[in-house]
């Protein structure tokens, strides 16, 4: 186990930008649910090896959203979703089986306009997944947001949904089956858009990030392949506070961070999957300019809130503009879950100052 903390050091201090080095500027220093799914213990003689990935990335790219709305009467969607297990590495050489909805974390961000009809098709694949799965939206009027109607197992038939967007704002969707904590901390979480009928204010750059914890029965950084923990979720202990189902996924050294350049201006639609854990939304070296707390997207925005609470099973908007160059990184402020488990991503600024703010060397 000393070797196993050595290595995860070294891996911190490699990594840079991200981790514990990362987070230094703000510091000012250097019907289920028994378990059966999966094994909940470690042999005394570790890990297993890391198992083959199925995906080269879990992370949804966070630019992976649809288009702003551009239309002024209501539309009908027809959208299907489609439930995959694959095995991805949360960070080099760190295995775990995830449940996702079309194979990567977050869910697919759906985006309609306040009076949209949406057309829910809801796949299980049998050769994929071994239990039953549902979608329950946060924005849906009816029997558990549409839980209850989506319910189906493996070898079964899609099931289909409708239902009208009745209210603006952003919202999250998740798996609600019974053992529906052990599912969302594996990945089955994600957004649906609803915006305003007069639409929302244009910016040049939108992200979307969805915070979850991962329990495990490894340790951060041990190599080999992690199953799924009860005991620590429970005690709600997690290995990994991850954004995008990936530690420091977008982060410089190994990851892929956001882009902008001086001068624009960005929204973030942050979803919250827990299934525990508050998370308190911090951008470092920025403020968020315009905050919509809980997804409200009616009332007008707060301005140039520096930390904001985003409660599991909520998803927030917040935006920022760009006047200087630079990284902006976006953090968990509960600062271990940052610097030490993976909550962490960064938005790259490139050009030259809009205005006088900053000088590194005067």
């Amino acid at each position: 186990m000393t070797q196993i903390r050595l290595n995860r050091r070294q891996m911190v201090q490699a990594i840079g930008a991200t981790g514990a080095a990362a987070v230094a500027g703000c510091l000012g220093g250097d019907a289920e649910g028994n378990g059966a799914e999966s094994d909940t213990s470690a042999s005394e003689e570790g890990l297993p090896a890391a198992k083959d990935i199925d995906v080269d990335r879990i992370a949804r790219d966070p630019t992976d959203i649809p288009d702003p709305v551009d239309w002024d009467e209501p539309r009908e969607h027809d959208i299907t979703i489609q439930t995959e297990r694959v095995t991805a590495e949360i960070e080099p050489r760190v295995t775990f089986e995830y449940m996702t909805f079309e194979g990567q974390v977050p869910g697919p961000m759906i985006r309609v306009r306040r009076g949209d009809r949406v057309n829910l098709t809801f796949e299980v694949p049998e050769d994929m997944n071994k239990v039953g799965h549902n979608m329950d939206f946060h924005a849906v009027y009816g029997p558990g947001g549409g839980a209850d109607a989506t319910t189906i197992g493996p070898g079964d038939d899609p099931t289909e949904i409708s239902f009208t967007a009745d209210y603006a704002g952003v919202f999250i969707y998740h798996c609600a089956i019974p053992n529906m904590d052990m599912h969302i901390s594996s990945g089955m979480f994600g957004s649906i858009l609803v915006e305003p009928e007069d639409g929302l204010p244009e910016v040049d750059n939108e992200y979307y990030l969805g915070q979850h914890e991962i329990y495990t029965d490894g340790e951060v950084g041990e190599e080999g392949h992690h199953s799924f923990d009860f005991d620590a979720m429970l005690a709600e202990q997690p290995t990994y506070v991850v954004f995008n189902g990936q530690a420091y996924g977008f982060a410089p050294d190994g990851g892929q961070p956001m882009q902008a350049n001086t001068g624009e201006t960005a929204r973030v639609y942050f979803a919250n999957g827990g299934p525990n854990l508050l998370s308190s939304l911090h951008p470092i070296g920025n403020v968020w300019s315009r905050y919509y707390r809980d997804g409200d997207l009616l009332t007008d925005p707060e301005k140039n809130i520096e930390t904001a609470p985003v409660a599991p099973g909520t998803t927030t908007a917040a935006e920022m503009e760009f006047p200087v160059p630079g990284p902006v990184k976006i953090v968990d402020h509960a600062l271990t879950r940052a610097g030490r488990r993976g909550a962490l991503g960064v938005v790259n600024v490139d050009g030259e100052p809009t205005r006088d703010l900053y000088d590194e060397d005067p």
